[in-house]
């Protein structure tokens, strides 16, 4: 046995709990040899210091005065592994043959446990489109443990879709290959973009079949049910707060964010009020680094609930998620936001901001000087701002940015939306532009529309003569310009519609266009020579199709 483990009582069938099964996935194939065993040391912190739930298992409760409750993943059919991140790997100190072997997917694909490992999942709340939604929790995530990397640093391994858990309600706690593939391949894409994230280890297929009605029609079908290791120094999040201060539960609202601030951010001096003001204060501080991250690169979240808000600043829970096409900062992926647009791309810094304010509502009895607080969101703000003319002055090539480059920027959203023009390709091919002799030529190849091309062109020739003068005014030297420019406009981003030309190719079995996807999107900021296909507009074709553009929260 390669793998040193807790084996359960698992009988092939029985345990599996549907009997329909998706065609067979290609997966990656392991040595003909056993690999040496894997070992991971952990250290359980979440569950040794605090409040657990008396009750084990899955049945569906409202879980009062406890952080967390033990249930185990639910075994699966047939676990393979499909993909996986070397990276993450390589930080977790797994290595190539342990990833390959059988025992790797029975572990990750839930039939299996380390020694250390201790299943839980997470009690939180949230406020969901605006409405506080009650108690919510890790309905299909599944933690397996906190392993110290071979960075010494601390991370939390979850499955998600790993079966029925307290917080399931009426859901059956999978996930399907769908979804997982979106989940896995933009937590990887986000990393190596420079935005702050949660990671993923593997993809690993069930098996066996999932139901789900991804349009909401009605018309449910069966499809390739997956699990996601994600992996994070910590999942916790807003609603992990909110829910205490909703039941007036201060003891364990107190411990929750005591223990938060000595594991996750034990660089923080001090105690009492002024500690917990600094801890809320770094909260808001990421949260704008990361919110601004999202802006630069065209990300759009979908479903920023506040049980969705990491309060290590993370991008967490990648659901109906998108990337900007034709720039429209009312753009939304969700087809559940479709009306009210609460989480369009425009508005997604005031929506950080709304969630903080929850947060500082549900930690306030904590404290009696409630400018504390304000101070924090005052932060959000400030720091917000910051980063965000630090990213003008990137995507423009500028050695900084002045408040006339700030209204420069904004005049240009204007006109990119009026173009239709792919957000993107016009940033990167800004670069191009030569500032002696300005031109839209370099950048006709990132307008949808010819005839709105037409229309804005005399605009945007304005518009590139005044960004022209202001670029020769900054005299920077033209090679350091554009290098500065092409760290901050990736050249490749995960869009809708690449995501799903590999989903399509892996439920036929094909899973070489995840690994494809998977290696452009490691160097998302360079040239690479014969990928050219994955740095290209939305063609007209996937406009309305399914999994292109907008997406439903169904998974």
């Amino acid at each position: 046995m390669a793998f040193s483990t807790t084996t359960r009582n698992l009988a092939s069938n029985d345990a599996a709990p549907c009997r329909s099964h998706p065609p067979h996935l290609a997966t990656i194939q392991g040595p003909p040899s056993s690999p040496p065993a894997l070992n991971l040391q952990f250290d359980n912190r979440f569950l040794r210091e605090l409040p657990g739930d008396p009750e084990t298992g899955s049945r569906v409760r409202q879980v009062e005065g406890a952080a967390w409750s033990r249930v185990d993943p639910a075994p699966v059919l047939r676990p393979q592994l499909l993909a996986y991140s070397r990276e993450m790997a390589e930080t977790l100190g797994i290595g190539e043959d342990e990833l390959r072997s059988p025992e790797f997917a029975e572990v990750f694909g839930g039939n299996r446990l380390l020694p250390g490992m201790e299943p839980f999942a997470a009690n939180y709340g949230g406020h969901q489109f605006g409405h506080w939604a009650g108690q919510l929790g890790d309905g299909r995530a599944i933690t397996l443990g906190e392993t110290i990397g071979r960075d010494g640093r601390r991370w939390e391994l979850q499955l998600k879709g790993a079966g029925l858990t307290p917080y399931s309600r009426s859901a059956d706690g999978r996930a399907v290959l769908r979804s997982s593939i979106r989940e896995f391949l933009c937590s990887e894409a986000m990393h190596h973009l420079g935005v702050p994230t949660t990671r993923a280890l593997s993809l690993v297929g069930t098996g066996e079949a999932v139901i789900r009605d991804m349009f909401y029609d009605g018309h449910p079908r069966p499809e390739p049910g997956a699990i996601v290791c994600r992996v994070a120094p910590s999942f916790l999040r807003f609603g992990n707060f909110e829910l205490p201060y909703s039941r007036s539960d201060l003891p364990l609202l107190r411990q929750l964010v005591e223990f938060c601030i000595r594991r996750d951010f034990p660089e923080l001096e001090g105690e009492g009020e002024p500690l917990h003001a600094a801890w809320f204060g770094e909260v808001c501080e990421r949260t704008a680094v990361m919110i601004a991250h999202w802006m630069r690169v065209g990300f759009v979240h979908g479903v920023m609930n506040t049980d969705n808000m990491s309060v290590l600043g993370l991008t967490i829970d990648y659901g109906p998620y998108g990337w900007i096409d034709n720039y429209d900062p009312d753009w939304t992926p969700n087809t559940t936001d479709a009306q009210g647009r609460r989480y369009r791309f425009g508005w997604q810094p005031k929506i950080a901001y709304w969630n903080l304010i929850r947060l500082a509502h549900a930690i306030s009895p904590l404290f009696e000087d409630p400018q504390q607080l304000n101070a924090g969101l005052q932060r959000y703000a400030d720091v917000y701002t910051r980063e965000d003319r630090a990213n003008i002055a990137g995507k423009l090539g500028l050695g900084e940015c002045r408040d006339e480059d700030v209204e420069l920027v904004q005049q240009l959203h204007t006109l990119l939306a009026d173009g239709e023009v792919d957000m993107t390709l016009f940033f990167r091919g800004l670069a191009d532009v030569d500032v002696g002799a300005p031109s839209l030529l370099p950048l006709e190849h990132a307008f949808y529309d010819a005839d709105k091309r037409e229309a804005t062109r005399d605009a945007f020739d304005d518009w590139l003569a005044r960004y022209a003068a202001r670029v020769r005014e900054d005299a920077a030297d033209p090679a350091q310009r554009r290098t500065r420019m092409n760290r901050a406009n990736p050249n490749y981003v995960l869009r809708n519609y690449l995501a799903q030309q590999a989903i399509d190719r892996a439920e036929q079995g094909d899973l070489a266009g995840v690994h494809e996807l998977l290696d452009a999107m490691r160097r998302p900021y360079d040239e690479q020579p014969g990928r050219e296909a994955f740095a290209q507009k939305r063609p007209d074709w996937a406009r309305q199709k399914a999994g292109c553009s907008m997406l439903s929260c169904s998974s």
